[in-house]
């Protein structure tokens, strides 16, 4: 037992290699994990008080648990055997094509990178291009169940369309995107799926993969993930409130229970005084696709004149960039009152509600009054006047100020980019613009033709 023992360097090494990984795995590991999973436990505690809507635990649950709950869910079960059938291909190479579905779609989620950096960054970001108007979110949200399912329903007018809702309800949960295919690219992907934002193939058509879809989905709302979509299915290319795509809409409906948790959807009306990709999105209406052309370096180089502006204190920002919030629409008393309680008819209620959100701002306001003959200052101010009184006794939303203020704030923004042209006091459209023009009326264009047929309606 006192023996020496003679051992080469190497195997004393290994030996206390070995020691050493052993003692960490079973006493230094457990207590670190113990430690840092109790600082979580009681930073998550602390944020949930905080917020109006706690995390929900289906949101935090490991993202590979909630790939296997939703692979081996009884309906994506059934999906894969009729697949299979339909297909004449063996069940298990299915099952694993439903695999490879269930994690493409299956979001993770991390507190720290969406509450301690996403919303701090999305607000600094903001603040930086645009002042900020919003309208009164609480008091749209706080007659809500706090056991119901929120889902905000947005127009999408831009990519910052994410970076401004995230911002704003920041401080009232976490938000649940759909993302395009567009995002699928590393290191983007990871990133938005760690914020627990799940990706979406818009153009599929491919049974299997639109049943573990449609399965994912109906999870989420069952266990209470607030979510946020963009009904019209990608950006508007002509200004306007589209449309809806019934994809998500539909699964939502389809796995209600009326007699579980209640689905509640706010309208979102979002608009901009600029929008960052306002030629790219004519540009795509004017070639009939949305193939939109981007270019890296056209970017960069629209990115590095903003900054050297800044740096040199002349960046002025983009105007205003405002939110307006519609009452919120139950899905339980929608199905138990409305006369066709589908889909189809929710979809088209809701976009009808996020149009009447969109608030009116200066630029688009300018822009109806120029379309609709004003050709000097004053009858600029005459035509806003009418304009937004007839808009005012309806219920939408202005942010302009005095008249004399929207013409000061929306004006020359067009000006300076060669929209308007002012000579001798007379106001006219570059023959070249006028597209452009039009694409920042439509909002108030709209506005107005909603006003004049419901009136027509009344009428008849």
């Amino acid at each position: 037992m006192t023996g020496t023992v003679t051992l080469p360097i190497w195997l004393l090494v290994l030996i206390l290699l070995f020691g050493a990984v052993t003692f960490a795995s079973h006493f230094l590991f457990p207590s670190v994990r113990w430690f840092l999973r109790g600082r979580a436990e009681r930073g998550l505690a602390r944020l949930n008080a905080r917020l109006q809507r706690p995390v929900d635990p289906f949101k935090l649950m490991r993202r590979q648990d909630k790939i296997v709950r939703l692979i081996y869910d009884p309906q994506v079960m059934q999906a894969i055997a009729d697949h299979a059938r339909d297909t004449n291909r063996p069940q298990n190479v299915v099952f694993e094509e439903a695999k490879s579905y269930a994690r493409e779609i299956v979001p993770g989620f991390s507190t720290l990178l969406y509450f301690g950096v996403a919303t701090r960054l999305t607000r600094w970001l903001t603040m930086q291009l645009y002042r900020v108007k919003i309208g009164r979110i609480d008091a749209e949200l706080k007659g809500i169940d706090p056991e119901a399912t929120v889902i905000f329903v947005i127009n999408h007018r831009s990519n910052m369309d994410y970076l401004l809702v995230t911002w704003l309800v920041a401080d009232r949960s976490a938000l649940s995107y759909a993302v395009g295919e567009w995002a699928r690219v590393w290191p983007l992907s990871r990133i938005i799926r760690a914020m627990g934002a799940y990706f979406i193939r818009r153009r599929s058509r491919n049974v299997l993969y639109r049943r573990v879809m449609a399965r994912y989905v109906q999870m989420a709302t069952a266990e209470g993930t607030t979510q946020a979509m963009f009904p019209e299915g990608g950006l508007s290319l002509d200004g306007r409130v589209g449309a809806a795509k019934l994809g998500l809409l539909s699964y939502i409906v389809q796995g209600f229970d009326p007699a579980g948790r209640d689905v509640v959807f706010v309208p979102v009306g979002l608009t901009y005084d600029r929008v960052l990709e306002d030629r790219v999105l004519a540009e795509a209406r004017a070639t009939g696709t949305r193939k939109f052309r981007a270019r890296l370096w056209v970017m960069a180089r629209f990115a590095g004149r903003m900054i050297w502006q800044k740096l040199c204190g002349r960046f002025q920002g983009f105007g205003v960039a405002s939110a307006g919030f519609g009452a919120p629409v139950s899905l339980r008393n929608w199905q138990a009152t409305a006369p066709e309680p589908g889909a189809e008819a929710l979809a088209a209620d809701l976009m009808a509600r996020i149009a009447h959100s969109v608030p009116v701002l200066p630029v688009p306001m300018v822009a109806a009054a120029l379309r609709s003959g004003a050709t000097t200052r004053a009858e600029l101010v005459d035509a806003i006047t009418r304009k937004a009184a007839l808009l005012r006794s309806h219920g939408y939303a202005l942010r302009l100020g005095k008249e004399a203020e929207a013409i000061a704030d929306g004006l020359p923004p067009l000006v300076q980019r060669g929209v308007v042209l002012e000579q001798g006091g007379q106001l006219r459209v570059a023959e070249a613009e006028a597209a452009m023009l039009a694409y920042y009326a439509a909002s108030v264009e709209q506005a107005l033709e909603g006003i004049a047929g419901n009136a027509a309606t009344r009428q008849t």
